[in-house]
């Protein structure tokens, strides 16, 4: 009856997928190698009941070719150069809602190759077969499809690529519709859906109309954080009026970063916001040719300003607020809560799933309601408390058919058998709600406010429990970019516990997963490679001062907060927001250390630890410092004030040799 969601090794997590009609990828792949044939899929045939019967004119159906990349490109590709928002652009169908959420995604690497596996492309093992993996009611799922196109006289009907031969985008969205059940069902839905269905997270919503008074410091903490963002515009959602400011109306966007720059000798918050339709944009204030950038300093200008027709913009906060009507936030916890703690919290998760029936008995209670249903309730704890931030956070899913319409579902939820303290229903396929609970017992219970049973997922988030307790504890994953690094030491607990060995150390090779998952997420901080694992070896041991091949929780401790120190003097001095520092941006990256270097000294870090053209990239920055850093305070430490030292060549070699 109950079960925590998606447990390692469990059918329906991403070390074991559920299998979409028990369709196995790597089994068909090669069967259709095998016998020389390309891939066609009976379950979502090239056909017009793929399509929906509603969606299309007759005329149009029946005009539909079913075209293949391969038929399409002479060379086409599944990637190239990376995923990227600006690699889609919205088709004929009203998709915006999925297509704003993918773009989000797109700016997340730690959930977007749970969604698009890598193996699997043109140039390699093509069989005219792809897969993608969606997050349905607690499980990953993995959808097969072949690669066979809707087109008509060549032309995409639906979502299409910027570059002619890319093809992910495409693949992408057929996967999504035949989950769904047809692209028409594509037609129209919920930004807050499609964001949960592609990270398996938990997301909450923010009306513009009666914003929360720190919507400027929760939009800054969300990005971050590493949060998906998108908004909607007020409006019949398959109107798709622009007004003459540029803003569609019953549209959904991505939104794709939010900062604070110095401008008019003060400050302004602007958020960029990205259309699904790859152009159409803006026209006001902070707009690609407004004034206002022209007031701007031109180290914030050149870093932020891209003055292209491709559907993305830059805002003032006012106007957003203006504009738009929905903010929607989702992460695989709910970190963005935090955004006015000075810590980066933990969250454990539990999850249930079970079915509410109207036809169970109804018995006398203590509720507000004065009777209440034998229908399941769900006792959880709460341990820690502060009255000025949420810690609690539910989230109830219903599961139907695709044409079943949404039920009026929510939950009640009571504190140790006294009367109710919060009831919340809404006619949506997901009820979340943030609360700030005392230290006791609780208990949710699902219920519907129709006469209608229905499946549900119930999922429980509470925020600061004790991490020896709560197995499935979650962390919020990543290190966010502006908050001071030395507010940020309370979090590497949960990472290293998340990390550790059974003996509660860290190796290598755990250290490497560690650091490609979380400080990488990042995208300026990726630009430059990933950590190798002889790099993180070497890091390591730089740390490892029991020198036995292992991190312990003080060790890792102080590994993080050299991280975070150095995460800061590397986005403050990568000054064009390349992803890499030069030998002078390195220079001054040392001096911002409080560490010595000379001309000499900073060729050779560049040869060491740069890329052909003498630039560090991130990771490579991080195996530089912590080697500078500790070998000068070894130096000092054996000079004890001096500027010379003494020691045997054994002493030596095993000073450098093993760091």
């Amino acid at each position: 009856m109950l079960a925590p969601s998606s447990a390692p090794g469990a059918t329906g997590s991403l070390q074991k997928v559920k299998k979409l009609n028990s369709q196995d990828f790597r089994e068909l792949r090669a069967l259709c190698l095998s016998q020389g044939l390309l891939f066609e899929d009976a379950t979502f045939p090239a056909h017009s009941s793929s399509i929906g019967a509603r969606l299309l004119p007759q005329e149009e159906l029946w005009q539909i070719q079913w075209r293949r990349p391969t038929e399409l490109q002479r060379n086409p590709h599944l990637i190239m150069d990376g995923v990227s928002r600006f690699d889609i652009m919205q088709g004929e169908i009203g998709d915006c809602w999925m297509l704003a959420a993918l773009g989000s995604l797109t700016l997340r690497k730690q959930f977007l190759e749970n969604v698009l596996p890598k193996d699997q492309g043109f140039q390699e093992d093509y069989a005219g077969i792809f897969h993608f993996r969606f997050w349905q009611y607690g499980e990953w799922v993995d959808v097969v499809i072949d690669d066979r196109l809707p087109t008509i006289n060549g032309r995409f009907l639906f979502v299409h690529p910027r570059t002619s031969n890319e093809f992910w985008p495409s693949l992408l969205e057929k996967a999504y519709a035949k989950l769904r059940g047809s692209y028409q069902n594509l037609n129209g839905g919920y930004l807050s859906d499609a964001l949960v269905d592609l990270t398996g997270g938990v997301q909450v919503q923010f009306s513009l109309r009666d914003p929360p008074p720190d919507l400027e410091e929760i939009l800054k903490a969300a990005d971050r954080s590493g949060c998906l963002m998108g908004c909607s515009t007020p409006g019949q959602a398959r109107r798709n009026i622009e007004l003459r400011n540029g803003i569609v109306q019953g549209h959904a966007y991505t939104i794709t970063g939010a900062v604070k720059i110095p401008y008019r000798n003060g400050w302004k918050h602007i958020i960029r916001i990205w259309n699904p339709w790859g152009h159409g944009e803006w026209k006001g204030p902070w707009s690609d040719n407004s004034r206002q950038w022209d007031r701007v300093e031109p180290k914030y200008r050149d870093a932020l300003l891209r003055n292209k027709d491709d559907g993305e913009f830059w805002m003032s906060c006012e106007n957003f607020q203006k504009q738009f009507s929905w903010l929607y936030i989702c992460n695989s916890t709910p970190a963005f809560l935090d955004f006015g703690d000075e810590h980066c919290s933990a969250w454990s998760l539990t999850s249930y799933t079970n079915l509410w029936s109207p036809d169970l008995p109804r018995r006398r209670s203590h509720s507000s309601s004065g009777a209440a249903s034998t229908n399941p309730q769900y006792f959880f704890k709460v341990l820690d408390h502060d009255p000025n931030t949420y810690n609690v956070a539910i989230s109830l899913m219903q599961k139907h058919a695709e044409d079943e319409r949404n039920l009026k579902i929510g939950f009640f939820i009571t504190k140790e058998n006294s009367r109710v303290l919060k009831q919340i229903f809404f006619r949506t396929r997901d009820v979340t709600s943030y609360l700030t609970l005392s230290p006791g017992t609780y208990a949710v219970v699902p219920a519907a406010a129709e006469e209608q049973e229905f499946q549900f997922l119930l999922r429980i988030f509470i925020k600061n429990q004790d991490y020896n307790e709560t197995p499935n504890s979650l962390t919020s994953p990543g290190l966010p970019m502006d908050v001071p690094r030395e507010n940020q030491d309370s979090s590497y607990k949960a990472l290293f516990l998340k990390y550790a060995n059974q003996d509660s150390t860290i190796d290598a090779l755990q250290l490497q997963q560690l650091l490609n998952e979380v400080i990488l997420k990042d995208e300026m901080t990726s630009l430059g490679g990933r950590f190798s694992f002889d790099s993180c070896r070497s890091i390591l041991a730089l740390m490892d001062l029991n020198s036995n091949g292992r991190l312990t929780l003080q060790e890792f401790g102080n590994l993080w907060r050299c991280l975070t120190k150095y995460m800061d003097i590397f986005s403050r001095e990568d000054r064009n927001r390349s992803g890499f520092l030069d030998v002078a941006e390195l220079k001054s990256a040392i001096q911002a250390a409080g560490l010595a270097s000379d001309a000499r000294l900073l060729r050779l870090l560049a040869l060491r630890y740069g890329d052909a053209g003498g630039r560090l990239g991130f990771s490579d920055f991080v195996c530089c410092m912590l080697r500078l850093d500790t070998l000068s305070h070894a130096f000092q430490n054996l000079a004890k004030g001096g500027s010379q030292i003494l020691m045997t060549a054994m002493e030596w070699l095993t000073l450098v040799m093993y760091t």
